[in-house]
């Protein structure tokens, strides 16, 4: 038996950089927000034992760095299954781009798993293996709008919120995550410089978890969207809930230390607020730029305005948490 399983990405709505942790990773707070861009898995069991990936992509590994292997060793083995698993992959979304696919796939395939084998987990045990993967797996067990904190894993879902235009560029530039955490933390060691001079970890924080709790304090005081618990201030646009988000200034970290090295990336988030974006950032530690626009027309003209800059730009939409579950097997 197979099943397909599509494997959304997510975008970034603001990513403050905490503190180095005695783990070795950095405290973080995030608003994740799921799109309705996709790479498409296929999961199969079949006799014998392993796991396989296929995909035609050559910088996708087939080793057992791929998080779609390690989450499947674990699922099998967690579920007490017996087989070769079997993962193709279709290949849509950039590798290193700061959407989540590797951790998407890994998701996608651990769904797709307990289709195949007829053994579903338990909700908490789906967190603590995706968790114990990677960082940015458990928001895809969630979807829609969600805040990460800890080190990305701890994972709650906000008010849900209606579908928001949004275009993301991807640019052939692979980011290393590490490497970007690391220079981070070169600047952070080193106090600042003439250029960058950061607030404390501690205070970084703070001011984004107060932004947060602000916002949604506002949308729990007044009426707004329906069924989503945030308000709309009578102004009656689709984008609103968002645009009230935005507009408390989140900012990712990373375009600190990501845009002066690939000043072509400031460039293209310059482009996406001439072309009339809302909110325009990087995604992740990149190199994915996103732009959320008030209509799919003005999206549209953006991503052609970006494509005749020989950028690969795609209009798509913010993915609600109710449309990304019943889309992920549909």
């Amino acid at each position: 038996m197979s099943v397909q399983v599509n494997s959304f990405a997510k975008i970034n709505l603001g990513l403050c950089i905490g503190a180095l942790r005695p783990d070795g990773f950095h405290e973080l707070r995030t608003v994740y927000q799921t799109i309705a861009l996709h790479d498409t898995l296929r999961i199969s069991v079949v006799r014998g034992m392993g796991i396989e990936i296929r995909c035609p992509d050559s910088r996708v590994p087939r080793d057992e760095t791929n998080t779609c292997y390690r989450i499947a060793q674990r699922a099998m083995d967690a579920a007490r299954a017996k087989g070769k698993v079997i993962v193709e992959i279709e290949k849509r979304l950039p590798v290193q781009g700061g959407l989540g696919g590797a951790s998407s796939n890994a998701v996608a395939t651990l769904l797709g798993l307990e289709r195949v084998i007829r053994k579903p987990l338990s909700g908490p045990e789906r967190l603590r293996i995706a968790a114990e993967v990677g960082s940015d797996l458990p928001l895809f067990l969630v979807g829609g709008p969600v805040l990460g904190t800890g080190r990305g894993e701890e994972v709650y879902p906000l008010p849900d919120l209606p579908p928001t235009h949004c275009v993301v560029v991807a640019p052939e530039i692979g980011v290393s995550t590490p490497q970007t955490f690391a220079e981070w933390d070169q600047i952070e060691r080193s106090g600042g410089n003439a250029k960058l001079t950061l607030p404390s970890a501690s205070d970084r924080i703070s001011v984004f978890g107060r932004t947060v709790s602000s916002w949604l304090s506002g949308a729990s005081s007044r009426t707004g969207v329906p069924g989503s618990g945030v308000p709309a201030h009578g102004r009656g646009r689709a984008e609103t809930p968002l645009l009230d988000l935005v507009r408390t200034g989140i900012e990712n970290d990373f375009e600190k230390v990501v845009f002066p090295k690939y000043p072509e990336l400031r460039q293209v988030k310059r482009v996406l607020e001439r072309q009339g974006a809302f909110y325009a950032s990087l995604s992740g530690s990149g190199s994915t730029v996103y732009g959320l626009f008030g209509s799919g027309s003005a999206a549209q003209r953006a991503a052609r305005a970006l494509r005749k800059r020989k950028l690969s730009a795609h209009a798509t939409t913010t993915l609600p948490r109710q449309q990304y579950w019943k889309m992920i097997f549909g």
